[in-house]
């Protein structure tokens, strides 16, 4: 019966909006690390910039947490909507961590595996965008969206490979005269990947809210 009466409720529905901008933000800051994985004069702007995103996603992370406590009907539920701001927010945190170790370690060319890891990491970003672009209309989107949750998933996959092959190739270059090489490379693969991670953890948080609410 309180199902049926919420849904004769008007719903605020600005939180659509603001997690496009917010899935928006996040992949201007996939772009900024794939520019900044070229290495060169280029990564201490890119680093920069991802910064900048970062800032602004958590802008949007607290514009959804404050009108999830002052909203009366949403448009699903409280903690999925944040949960989900949550998880995108993740995803951009940990590619400033990225950004963060690549500047303490002064490093400014990146191994052929790392690029890839960053086109990995741009598509699953693309990806998420499209995903939350199709959340307000869940239930007639909900193919589509679970569609990408598998599509992330793979690239997911994909970027663990990505990542084993890399690392396996960073020790038989460095083990005999660059142990700090090996162990610079080994950190920011290992923060590479959990930026994919992230977006696996997003992918998973939004199939679930279609199995709770459809």
């Amino acid at each position: 019966m309180l199902k049926w009466f919420h849904a004769l409720l008007p719903k605020e529905d600005r939180f659509f909006g603001l997690f496009n901008r917010h899935a928006d933000v996040v992949l201007l800051g996939a772009h900024a690390l794939r520019d900044l994985l070229n290495g060169g004069a280029g990564v201490a702007d890119a680093c920069e910039r991802i910064m900048l995103h970062e800032n602004e996603a958590d802008a949007f992370a607290r514009e959804v947490s404050l009108a999830v406590r002052r909203t009366f009907i949403t448009p699903f539920d409280r903690g999925d909507i944040k949960e989900l701001s949550g998880l995108l927010d993740d995803a951009i945190d940990q590619m400033q961590k990225t950004a963060k170790a690549i500047t303490l370690f002064e490093v400014e060319s990146f191994e052929p595996p790392m690029v890839q890891m960053g086109d990995v990491i741009v598509e699953a970003a693309r990806l998420t965008v499209e995903a939350v672009a199709l959340l307000s209309g869940m239930a007639k989107n909900a193919n589509r969206i679970n569609e990408i949750a598998v599509q992330i998933t793979r690239i997911e996959e994909q970027a663990d490979e990505v990542y084993d092959a890399g690392l396996k190739a960073l020790f038989l270059a460095h083990r005999q005269s660059d142990p700090m090489g090996f162990i610079v490379g080994a950190e920011i693969y290992d923060h590479l990947e959990k930026v994919v991670d992230r977006f696996e953890d997003f992918a998973n948080g939004i199939a679930g809210v279609l199995i709770e609410h459809l």
